[in-house]
């Protein structure tokens, strides 16, 4: 659905080049979560979102999205084992964010082209 698509390859590279946001430290933000607890995070609320808004959406590509989830999260453990398990700051976050958003939208897009 996306994980074989260019989309999917590029936003990998684009976390990768951002790399260095992740290995510096900086001050980790009050709750003292991780790293990987809000990459989980971040991305379950685009996902439950995306389900939400795309109701038209049958079982079978329902399990498609969670599968392919599944193998985005081990990518991205993948690319940030080093640093999973850190606190995150701000900055981090901010990026962790934009990368959830940028899942979603590639999920919408695949949606759509789906339901054509």
């Amino acid at each position: 659905m996306v994980t074989d698509k260019p989309g999917y390859e590029h936003l990998i590279q684009f976390l990768t080049e951002h790399l260095a946001l992740f290995e510096k430290a900086g001050t980790a933000t009050s709750d003292g979560k991780t790293l990987g607890v809000i990459i989980e995070e971040r991305i379950a609320e685009q996902i439950i979102q995306l389900c939400t808004q795309h109701t038209e959406l049958e079982t079978i590509h329902r399990s498609q999205i969670i599968r392919e989830v599944d193998g985005i999260m081990y990518d991205f453990q993948e690319v940030l084992a080093s640093v999973l398990n850190r606190p995150a700051t701000e900055e981090q976050i901010e990026l962790i964010n934009e990368v959830a958003l940028l899942i979603k939208n590639l999920f919408d897009n695949a949606i759509a082209h789906l339901m054509d």
